[in-house]
């Protein structure tokens, strides 16, 4: 046998189960500037010793690291649960990590305690010596008035002329304990490793309403320009064009996705590529690039962001297949291979090999093209198609990228199996599609919604509610007429903080390519389109998006709570804030009237009786904790958003 190798023995504090931590640690949490960022964690040591523990915290490029005290959250229980906080300040990649060490001032404090009030004429003067040798150590390590404090009380209780009385009564004096913990010996502290990573981001990638246009659709960029200040007013955060770039001719798709193009169809603008250039290059029809630099600047001036459309695909008439043929997918005949997701086929559209063996150069090139545009302005890339592209790559591009433009966003349109789209989230992108269009019943909402929100998910993945895109036209919409497109606004805008609208949402368009089919019939994606922004769903939008930026209650997505409603076809859901709360009511059947009762419970930290507002109506209402009645009838209302009126 031998000997520990160490001369220095171990840590006898443990510390185990840190939270917020993603796989172990493997990924970053995410937060954005400002958000208060609270930690755990079980700590406890052998024997009855005190302990004591912080949360130590440093931002992007910070050197020393600031400190946050921790508090045991389940005393009352017994537990050795710790926990603490502190506040996010700047962008970038922040650290945190929990130091905890045994604190002996206050356990000999706790130990003489006990023995006065097991026997208070015990001869207690062996420990008071001690506890002098303890405060004589402590005063070297303090400073300034504490070492005054700690001092003369070492001292004292040396001192055998000092009657036991009143050496207890310094022993036991709080401000000598506040002046030893201000100045704690962490000599043999345990320090948890490693430390765990928290990705900030501005509040843009948490909170925001997105508008998707064609811009062709608009007139050209210039066309699109002229629409900013109306986008603004309609409170649009983001508006996100589909890609602007030269589109192919070879296979070029004609009307509703005709294999052979007419004399005008202008194509897909997913089929990226042509004589004019690549991805780095705009469509001559849209404009130059100096009309996409001048859309740029008026979009920050109107306070709009613009997202441009990342699709990694060309057309036949690409550069990339000239220049560089080795990066795509060629057949054993020497044919390439288009795009397919069965039964859907894409021959106007061909997809680049990640295997191929320069596979090194191709990711170079994709960095620069979101680089060429990053340097034209552009912060936010919706990115077509992620999961199907290593994730890998994306790990290293959003990296590269926000290593020097921490400001730029990701958001994926990840509609896929669960477990890519959350891995997509974890490696870097800020933002994500969900199956949100897809939920309609109560059971279904609920059940997603509280996973994204409490799951662990809320921890790393940002969902953004769309209400429908240009290949996603679903049942519910088709068959619910207008009182369907209201129900779905309210939900998107009212459960998750970033949602978004395809332009045509506002006109109800909700006309199938074909029974069973969610494509557009005569969709945009293959046609010209003359759009205004008219469409009589525009006021809701406008004032729902008010009612959002005005409350911050809507602002987050892990503070909804599901209410009970005596009816399946009301969704009932409480959104609270520090200083409101709202409560939303909305009708799932957009055919009939629906009534019911609500039921809000005591856990709200409500008054037994308040008032509520309807903000979407001025509307005042009398509730209570308990029973509610509700009525809403979708020829009239879709909801009730109720914000709970202060006390009066």
């Amino acid at each position: 046998m031998h000997p520990p190798a160490s001369s220095k023995p171990p840590p006898r504090v443990q510390i185990e189960d840190p939270q917020p931590v993603i796989d172990c640690g493997r990924y970053a949490v995410k937060a954005c500037v400002g958000d208060l960022v609270e930690v755990s964690a079980t700590i406890f040591r052998d024997g009855h010793d005190r302990v004591r523990a912080l949360v130590r915290h440093r931002g992007p490029q910070a050197r020393e690291w600031s400190e946050s005290p921790m508090h045991r959250s389940d005393a009352e229980l017994g537990g050795d649960r710790w926990a603490g906080s502190f506040t996010v300040t700047a962008q970038g990649r922040w650290e945190w990590t929990v130091e905890a060490w045994t604190d002996a001032e206050a356990t000999w404090r706790d130990e003489l305690e006990r023995k006065i009030a097991g026997d208070a004429a015990a001869d207690l003067s062996a420990e008071l010596l001690e506890g002098a040798a303890l405060f004589s150590r402590a005063a070297a390590r303090a400073r300034g008035n504490d070492r005054d404090v700690i001092e003369a009380a070492a001292t004292a209780l040396a001192d055998p002329r000092t009657p036991e009385a009143r050496r207890r009564e310094l022993a036991l004096a709080p401000e000598l304990l506040a002046a030893c913990e201000r100045h704690p010996d962490r000599s043999r502290s345990t320090l948890m490793a490693p430390e765990v990573a928290i990705d900030v981001d501005r509040p843009r990638a948490r909170f925001g309403c997105w508008y998707e246009l064609f811009p062709r659709s608009f007139g050209g960029l210039s066309g699109v320009r002229e629409q900013l200040e109306g986008l603004a007013e309609l409170g649009i955060d983001v508006v996100y064009m589909t890609p602007i770039h030269p589109i192919g001719h070879t296979h070029r798709k004609g009307r509703n996705n005709a294999l052979v193009a007419g004399p005008g169809d202008p194509g897909s603008p997913w089929a990226i590529g042509s004589e004019e250039g690549g991805h780095t290059a705009v469509h001559p029809e849209l404009g130059t690039l100096e009309d996409f630099d001048a859309l740029v600047a008026a979009a920050r001036e109107a306070g709009i962001e613009l997202a441009l459309d990342f699709a990694i695909q060309c057309s036949a008439d690409h550069p990339w297949l000239r220049e560089h043929p080795e990066w795509f997918y060629h057949r054993p005949d020497g044919t390439l291979k288009y795009a397919e997701n069965p039964p859907k086929r894409y021959e106007d559209i061909y997809t680049l090999n990640f295997d191929c063996d320069e596979w090194r150069a191709l990711w170079q090139a994709l960095l620069e093209v979101v680089e060429f545009w990053v340097a034209r302005g552009v912060r936010i890339f919706r990115v077509d198609n992620p999961h199907t592209k290593p994730l890998a790559f994306w790990e290293w591009l959003i990296a590269q990228v926000r290593a020097r433009e921490p400001d730029v966003l990701f958001l994926a349109e990840a509609f896929t199996r669960a477990a890519p789209l959350r891995a997509l989230a974890k490696i870097g992108f800020n933002q994500s599609y969900t199956y949100f269009t897809w939920k309609n019943s109560r059971a279904e909402l609920e059940q997603f919604v509280t996973e994204l929100a409490s799951s662990g998910m809320q921890l790393y993945c940002r969902p953004n509610f769309f209400v429908n895109t240009p290949d996603i036209l679903t049942e519910y919409l088709q068959q619910g007429g207008p009182p369907a497109f209201r129900t779905r606004l309210v939900l998107a805008a009212t459960l998750s903080p970033s949602y978004g609208i395809y332009s045509g949402f506002e006109h109800y368009e909700n006309v199938a390519l074909a029974p069973g089919s969610e494509e557009y019939l005569n969709s945009e994606k293959y046609e010209l389109r003359a759009r205004k922004l008219d469409g009589p769903l525009l006021p809701l939008v406008t004032t729902l998006n008010t009612i959002r930026r005005e409350h911050p209650a809507l602002q987050r997505l892990d503070n909804v709570s599901f209410l009970a409603a005596e009816n399946d076809a009301l969704i009932v859901y409480a959104k609270s804030a520090p200083g409101e709360t709202l409560i939303i009511v909305v009708n799932l059947d957009g055919a009939r009237v629906q009534e019911g009762v609500v039921i809000v419970p005591s856990g709200l930290g409500l008054a037994p009786a308040f008032e509520v507002v309807d903000l979407l109506s001025g509307e005042r209402f009398d509730w209570r904790l308990g029973r509610n009645f509700v009525r809403l009838d979708p020829a009239e209302r879709a909801a009730h958003v109720l914000a709970v009126a202060a006390a009066r």
